[in-house]
């Protein structure tokens, strides 16, 4: 099976690394194998880079990826770079595309997807939705956790390969209805995210040990999978992106639009998105989530430059 890659970032480079690796060691589940035969992604430099690695095309054309490919998985940025890479006129991914499935792993809006897949079925392809709740070394390891949609038959095509990718692999059911799940989850974090940061930015006005804090945080209900993630690297000013704010703000921004398309108002939703907006705007959106701690902590608010 052929696969190529669009958008390799952080994750798209790994989740292809992965792959390869698996296929090279004769791992794959069933005998079936996998060669990664073209990546493209709008930083040459980074696709050229990784093809190298791979053995494999740096397409300078969408359409190449597709014509070399059976499965193309796509991991970009937003719902602008979604729209463009499958409906740009001119070259775009769906050129000569019948027969194609097309796995789509970024957090952009649900609507997105839902006109992706008109799309795509116009060109006699198929897509899946794979929204992933991990970050890097879990694309490297093969232990992403995976929440797909789209229809069943395309679920089927991809679980194999998914499998390699994913320690779980969740079918939640019709295109939209994983990003609709991978926003929340997202909301979710960035306010435990934000949360965490107020804590320990309080706790260390007081001047209280923030070790001691963190123990006591996580024997009890301040616990949480981010105090496990940031806690430390909050206290130690490590912001080395995992996940970055600009990607925190644009995710609680999906959520948050969600919810007025339904009348509902979520306080804390929008007060983390602001936090995040505010981390953007003063040049910090590069830094991991964790970077928040800048904005709440009582002697780093004038950003002094220092930031790792």
């Amino acid at each position: 099976m052929n696969i190529g890659f669009v958008g390799v970032g952080r994750m798209g480079a790994n989740m292809a690394r992965r792959l390869k690796d698996r296929s090279a060691e004769g791992r794959i589940r069933g005998g079936e194998q996998f060669h990664i035969t073209a990546v493209y992604d709008t930083n040459r430099a980074a696709a050229t880079a990784l093809a190298a690695e791979l053995g494999c095309a740096a397409s300078q054309d969408l359409s190449e990826v597709t014509a070399e490919s059976d499965v193309i998985f796509t991991v970009v940025t937003d719902d602008a770079a979604m729209l463009e890479i499958f409906g740009g006129s001119g070259d775009n991914l769906l050129v000569n595309a019948r027969g194609k499935l097309f796995i789509n792993c970024a957090t952009i809006s649900p609507q997105v997807h839902l006109d992706v897949e008109k799309l795509a079925e116009k060109a006699g392809a198929q897509t899946l939705e794979a929204c992933m709740a991990s970050s890097i070394t879990q694309a490297r390891e093969g232990s992403l956790y995976l929440m797909c949609g789209g229809s069943e038959d395309a679920f089927r095509k991809a679980e194999l390969i998914l499998k390699e990718l994913g320690s779980v692999v969740r079918f939640i059911g019709k295109a939209g209805e994983a990003a609709k799940v991978k926003a929340l989850v997202n909301m979710v974090m960035n306010i435990n995210t934000a949360g965490l940061a107020e804590g320990l930015a309080l706790g260390a006005a007081l001047g209280l040990d923030l070790e001691m804090l963190r123990k006591v945080f996580s024997q009890t209900g301040a616990a949480s999978r981010v105090l496990e993630s940031d806690g430390e690297d909050m206290q130690n000013r490590e912001h080395t992106c995992f996940f970055s704010a600009a990607h925190a703000a644009k995710d609680s921004g999906i959520a948050l639009a969600l919810a007025r398309s339904l009348g509902l108002d979520l306080p804390l939703a929008r007060a983390t998105k602001e936090q995040y907006d505010r981390m953007v705007a003063e040049g910090l959106g590069e830094l991991d989530k964790s970077g928040i701690a800048e904005l709440t902590f009582k002697d780093r608010h004038k950003h002094s430059g220092d930031h790792v």
